[in-house]
């Protein structure tokens, strides 16, 4: 069960998070601009859609965890979804973005419909996935070189997808940008859905359930709400992908609208993307060091502080805003292999305690509270952006100005200090781990 993997299986299970990422990355960059200045509903519409949708399907969340702790196949519980879900996640996403000629009511409810269905495509996918990650290997430290991995390509793919597609869109489009995003998207699925493939047929599933475990879905989530280190990974969580999305929403207007150069986007988040890919690749010799949890409180201190200076930057020192972006990449680049490493071990944890395992309910009620974080993001941004009356495509007045300005550093900074404080709560250290793992393999070895 401790076996090393080969780094074949590691680059394999890691390599689909840049798929994941190609969906992602759009989604939490570009959808709500696509929505405002492409598809041609008001930011507050847009907004509210996507926290309803956001919030509907992150109820889904459980239910597809659940599901996947009860797949049984030759193949393992969780692999099976890799090439079960790819293409109605391909299609789904070119349907959202799809611009019909509808009337406003009309594309109202084409949002509704398409965004859900593709989220909750996402969720089929994307749940079992993470859940693959804590049956690869019993080994925290091997969970961290995987989650390591994993987050590097994320990063990579994320950061191919803001250099590429603007271009890509102008260019597929020809001039027409609701051809171009529709055709943009075409071209990601095809190439997601070929590393989802490649996850399939070069990982295995090493851990499982006792034969004998009997559990409901009512049972898993009351040994969740009674795990204290799963619980503050799933505020963790929120807070996080909360610190994220506001700044990542909120740089195309910021470059847009307050530094008058929209073209910086191609640059700005890619720096993001290599530096935390910088930042994940260096996880598994920091956790060699430094306990996850401090580890976690050091990174999410200097994510609140850098955030802060990017109030002070003038617009015009554009060398400046990518000195910070960076830092931050490299402080919250580790962030995210750690966390999902955590939620592994939350799940050693759970079996120690009750022994009863539910790997991808661990994950699934996980992602429910970053898809809520990612929610109530949306909503803070559109919320703020009617009160201070944005309107699309023109000139912005002084107060919406300064409202996309604190959304890129004081607020993500009040959220990132807030995380610290969560961190204080979480009571999994390298010790206890060690402990855990070898009574689990102690019981394991036992005659039933």
């Amino acid at each position: 069960m401790n076996k090393q993997l080969t780094w074949r299986e590691k680059i394999s299970y890691g390599i689909a998070d840049m798929g994941f990422n190609f969906y992602w990355t759009n989604i939490a960059t570009f959808l709500l601009i696509y929505y405002t200045d492409v598809f041609g509903i008001s930011a507050g519409a847009a907004a509210s859609m996507m926290f309803t949708i956001k919030i509907i399907n992150a109820f889904t969340d459980p239910m597809i965890g659940a599901a996947a702790d009860r797949t049984s196949t030759r193949f393992g519980k969780f692999r099976p979804y890799l090439v079960w879900v790819p293409v109605p996640l391909a299609c789904a996403a070119i349907l959202t973005y799809t611009t019909p000629d509808l009337g406003h009511d009309g594309k109202i409810v084409w949002a509704y419909a398409t965004y859900l269905l593709m989220m909750v495509c996402y969720t089929c996918i994307n749940i079992p996935y993470n859940a693959l990650s804590g049956v690869l290997s019993a080994d925290p430290q091997e969970r961290s070189t995987v989650n390591g991995l994993r987050f590097i390509f994320a990063f990579a793919g994320g950061t191919l997808v803001t250099a590429a597609t603007p271009a890509m869109v102008s260019w597929l489009g020809a001039g027409d940008d609701k051809l171009g995003w529709q055709l943009t998207m075409l071209v990601w699925s095809i190439f997601a859905s070929g590393l989802f493939v490649l996850t399939f047929l070069n990982t295995r599933e090493r851990i499982a359930p006792a034969p004998s475990q009997k559990s409901n879905v009512a049972q898993d989530i009351r040994d969740l709400s009674q795990n204290r280190p799963w619980v503050a990974l799933f505020f963790l969580a929120l807070i996080i992908m909360i610190t994220i999305t506001l700044r990542t929403t909120s740089a195309a207007y910021y470059f847009k609208y307050v530094v008058g150069r929209p073209e910086l986007m191609q640059g700005f988040v890619p720096a993001y993307m290599i530096s935390a890919a910088v930042g994940a690749s260096i996880t598994p010799f920091l956790t060699r060091f430094v306990d996850k949890k401090k580890l976690m409180m050091i990174l999410m201190s200097v994510t609140a502080v850098l955030s802060s200076a990017f109030f002070f930057v003038p617009k015009d020192q554009v060398t400046l805003m990518f000195a910070l972006q960076i830092g931050m990449g490299l402080a919250l680049g580790p962030k995210s292999p750690l966390a999902f490493s955590m939620y592994a071990d939350t799940a050693d944890y759970n079996e120690w305690r009750t022994g009863r395992r539910a790997t991808a309910m661990t994950f699934a009620a996980a992602t429910f509270s970053q898809k809520l974080g990612t929610a109530i993001a949306v909503a803070v941004i559109g919320s703020l952006f009617t009160q201070l009356g944005y309107v699309a495509n023109a000139a912005q007045s002084a107060g919406s100005q300064a409202g996309i300005v604190w959304l890129m550093s004081f607020i993500p900074a009040a959220f990132a200090a807030l995380a610290v404080v969560v961190m204080f709560f979480y009571n999994l250290d390298n010790t206890k781990l060690v402990q855990i793992q070898a009574e689990l393999e102690e019981r394991k070895a036992k005659p039933a």
